[in-house]
């Protein structure tokens, strides 16, 4: 993996070194790296990253609980899932950045309209890898459990989650990569401060490395985020390998 990285940023130096690329068109690494580090230097790029990295979270967790949530009640009563689960899967269609100049007027221009944004990006994947996962528990181990008197509830905390939970971290890994997308998608349709405000600035100033720098700085973090969901799942469910479906 170095080694193609560094095949790959050093071919790259050298094309647009070698042909003279414009750097309005493609920038170089080397560009870009000094890019990030003026940015970071003179705050610009570590504020917008503290801005968007708040929205992330927020929205995640607020995603993540409401998510589990619906996803256990939904799994447990047939006549909610019937009920809502049409309603919310039509809702996942509508595209979010249609829907988000409706949350800037009803939430403003602040961080909440943007951690609304970025919960609901994320909140599908969760919701349905949660469902799917409660309801792949065995109808044998289930059966057993009420032949031994155990409640409803007793099932679920003993049996159903500890089954399900492989599904719903696979839905919080692909989640919480959606969240970036939310944030970034809600800062460009109305924003003060982020990192997806601070590409719309530089698209207006012509700044092209440093548009680059931002996408460094989001592609790093999703990598961040999706390694330290493995992380949290392989010591959350260490009886099981890494070998769960979406």
């Amino acid at each position: 993996m170095p080694i193609v990285f560094v095949v790959v940023v050093g071919g790259w130096e050298a094309i647009v070194r070698g042909l003279k690329v414009s750097e309005l068109i493609l920038p170089s690494p080397s560009s870009i790296t000094f890019a990030l580090f003026q940015g970071f230097a003179n705050g610009l790029l570590w504020h917008g990253f503290l801005v968007t990295l708040q929205e992330i979270l927020l929205g995640y967790v607020l995603a993540a609980f409401v998510a589990f949530l619906m996803g256990a009640v939904i799994s447990q009563v047939r006549i909610v899932e019937a009920t809502l689960y049409p309603y919310i899967v039509a809702f996942q269609t509508l595209p979010k950045i249609a829907i988000a100049p409706i949350l800037l007027i009803w939430v403003g221009f602040g961080v909440a309209s943007k951690v609304v944004i970025a919960a609901l990006v994320a909140f599908f994947p969760i919701l349905v890898n949660t469902i799917v996962g409660l309801k792949s528990t065995s109808p044998d181990k289930i059966d057993l459990m009420r032949s031994l008197a155990a409640s409803r509830w007793k099932i679920f905390r003993l049996v159903q989650l500890p089954e399900a939970l492989p599904y719903i971290f696979a839905g919080l890994n692909v989640g919480i990569v959606l969240a970036v997308l939310g944030a970034i998608v809600g800062e460009f349709v109305g924003a003060k401060a982020g990192l997806g405000y601070l590409i719309l600035q530089m698209n207006f100033d012509m700044d092209i490395s440093g548009m680059f720098a931002v996408l460094v700085i989001l592609g790093v973090m999703g990598i961040a985020f999706h390694l330290i969901m493995g992380g949290i799942r392989r010591r959350v469910i260490f009886w099981q390998k890494d070998n769960a479906n979406l």
